[in-house]
């Protein structure tokens, strides 16, 4: 039972590796704000911390222009900390992550449950790999995906 468990945690941080890579991407550039079109949603962290969310207007080199329920409002990039596009495009993919990761660990617990037993690991890893990419799916479904478009902690 303990070797399976390793090589489920093993597949597991495999799987999760692309993930990781995705969020490496480059994020430090003021410039990366041209990938932002007027009227997406954006949330703005200030350097007190404080969040601003709202349409996104222009951005010029010294600061970023922005629509809420106010109006229109500018902060200056000097105190800007990150900035995210709000919109959900990943959740097809976030889906079939899930669902890969499910049907893994569905799998390798079902059969690990009913180690020895012959039909009982076949019918324990079906089950196991059904509930497993359902759940996965609905869970990758439901995660939040906002895309960071500057992040002045990447400078450092």
């Amino acid at each position: 039972m303990g070797a399976l468990m390793r090589k489920i945690l093993i597949l597991i941080c495999i799987l999760a590796i692309p993930s990781v890579s995705f969020a490496q991407s480059k994020q430090a550039s003021w410039t990366n704000l041209s990938a932002l079109h007027s009227d997406q949603k954006i949330q703005i962290v200030g350097t007190d911390g404080k969040k601003h969310s709202g349409v996104f207007v222009s951005f010029t080199d010294t600061q970023i222009a922005y629509h809420d329920a106010k109006g229109d409002q500018t902060i200056e990039k000097i105190n800007v900390s990150s900035v995210k596009n709000m919109e959900n495009r990943h959740r097809l993919r976030n889906s079939l992550i899930g669902a890969g990761v499910g049907v893994a660990a569905g799998t390798g617990i079902g059969i690990g449950a009913h180690k020895g037993d012959t039909f009982g690991e076949i019918g324990g890893g079906v089950i196991g790999a059904v509930i497993g990419v359902a759940t996965g799916a609905i869970v990758g479904a439901l995660l939040p995906t906002h895309d960071m478009i500057y992040d002045v902690s990447a400078h450092q």
